[in-house]
């Protein structure tokens, strides 16, 4: 048995959001930046994924730049650490959007 390539690919996404009830950012904050790996066969999924699991997490995104794949990261010469070549497996394994660091905003 043949095991099927997979097409998914992993991309880097830091995404702005906004207040909203219940989104756990710490009070007074107007907001924060999230960095995310998600998975998707384009960008374009990897951000609708990553834009549907942040507003099921009640967050309220506003705007998400994308950074690329590993691949396109490491081609512009920037260095990718352990740690996070391990999480960016693990959302192509899981198929998965990890959220890998999260900086509120404050006035």
């Amino acid at each position: 048995m043949v095991k099927k390539t997979s097409r998914q690919q992993v991309y880097t996404l830091l995404v702005e959001v906004g207040r909203k009830d219940g989104d756990g950012l710490p009070e007074g904050s107007t907001g924060a930046a999230i960095l995310c790996y998600a998975s998707g066969v384009d960008e374009a999924e990897a951000v609708r994924e990553t834009t549907a699991v942040l507003k099921a997490a009640d967050m309220a995104p506003l705007e998400i730049e994308g950074y690329g794949t590993r691949e396109d990261q490491i081609g512009e010469g920037m260095e990718i650490g352990a740690e996070e070549e391990a999480l960016m497996q693990r959302a192509l394994d899981e198929n998965a959007v990890i959220v890998v660091q999260i900086t509120p905003f404050e006035d």
